[in-house]
């Protein structure tokens, strides 16, 4: 259950999947034969757990990582990538580098993944003296679950972006503490958003059950206790650049606001959680669209970027 005791440790851990994000900016795609000339491109860093990593280490919170990496070139780069952040990584042999191909398009976007997840061995056994939360998005199924019941036994805060059902959602489900959960996943369970919270609740006693809905915001409740509502802050459609990532970016950034200061409010977490995400759609790419630290003070220095 929900630990703010754990003061003297200072490590958040995430467990993910890594995916090299390739983001072009292009008025068309070309078909057959055609060819088209790109406006921009980003080249960086994707996946679910893996870029709230990434965000938990550019806002200066000491991150360790367990994700896969790929004996090949693009796997080099993954290393260097995390090496650059500080982040400590524990890699999880795979085949080959996934890869996502990122499309922004009119405040949307769309992906082509190509995927590997053919993991050569065991994953590395990571040591939880220092870890005062766990992030999960779902990815190394067994792994995932496993480390969720360890930190669930020794009162390490356990989070979940339920982005979407996975094998091991439901299982996972009854060791987490704070489940973030997308509507894609309502959807999956012929559930309403508010209908998606009780059913966490009654069925896995879920400490902080929450639902995110895009420009509708997001619900949440805890323990058991009534349904409230964070408002998304309105962003200028022109200002909207990418919005890849961004969900990444929040879970991230609720982790980094808990681990600066545990005895704040749920509703104060997400709020720091929501400026991080909504100045991140304003620049394009995943990875280079975390804002810093000193960003997200400043925006919430304005009382509209307080509001829920």
């Amino acid at each position: 259950m929900l630990n703010t005791e754990n003061n003297n440790k200072n490590k958040a851990l995430f467990i993910g999947h890594t995916y090299i994000d390739v983001t072009i900016s292009a008025d068309e795609i070309p078909t057959g034969d055609d060819k088209a000339i790109a406006h921009d491109y980003d080249f960086g860093i994707g996946g679910n757990a893996t870029v709230a990593a990434i965000t938990c280490a550019k806002l200066k919170v000491p991150t360790v990582l367990q994700a896969s990496v790929a004996p090949d070139i693009l796997g080099d780069v993954v290393v260097k990538k995390y090496e650059s952040y500080g982040i400590e990584l524990h890699r999880r042999d795979v085949e080959k580098t996934s890869l996502s191909l990122v499309l922004p398009n009119d405040g949307k976007r769309a992906i082509l993944r190509a995927r590997n997840t053919n993991y050569t061995g065991k994953w590395p056994d990571v040591l939880l003296e220092n870890v005062k939360v766990l992030h999960l998005d779902g990815h190394q199924p067994e792994a995932a679950l496993e480390y969720a019941q360890k930190c669930r036994e020794q009162g390490i805060l356990t989070s979940l972006d339920g982005g979407g059902m996975r094998s091991n959602t439901l299982e996972l489900l009854k060791y987490i503490d704070v489940a973030v959960v997308a509507m894609r996943l309502c959807e999956q369970l012929e559930m309403t958003p508010e209908e998606t919270i009780r059913w966490m609740q009654k069925e896995y006693n879920t400490p902080v059950a929450a639902v995110t809905m895009g420009e509708m915001g997001m619900i949440y409740a805890e323990n058991g206790g009534p349904i409230k509502k964070i408002k998304a802050l309105k962003i200028p459609k022109d200002k909207i650049l990418d919005t890849t990532g961004a969900g990444d970016i929040y879970h991230g950034a609720y982790v980094v606001s808990y681990m600066m200061d545990s005895s704040k409010t749920w509703e104060e977490h997400f709020v720091f959680a929501r400026a991080a995400s909504s100045l991140s759609i304003q620049r394009m790419g995943t990875e280079a669209s975390i804002p810093t630290l000193d960003e997200i003070q400043a925006f919430l220095e304005k009382p509209e970027h307080r509001k829920v």
